[in-house]
C-alpha cells in the first residue's frame, strides 16, 4: 500500500481501488455516494487485502 494510493484513498476513493477490479471499484463508487467516510472505509480496506 503506497502512499499515493493512501492519499488518493482518502481524496476519492473509488480511483485509488481502481487496479483492484471492476467489482471493487463499483462497491466503493456506491458506498461513495453513500457516504464519504465509508467509501474511504472500504477503499482502505481493500487496498490493504494482500490479494
Amino acid at each position: 500500500m503506497s502512499f499515493l494510493r493512501v492519499l488518493l484513498a482518502i481524496i476519492f476513493p473509488p480511483l485509488s481501488v481502481i487496479g483492484k477490479g471492476c467489482g471493487s471499484f463499483l462497491i466503493v463508487l456506491l458506498l461513495t455516494l453513500c457516504g464519504w467516510v465509508p467509501g474511504v472505509i472500504a477503499a482502505l480496506v481493500i487496498l490493504n487485502n494482500p490479494n
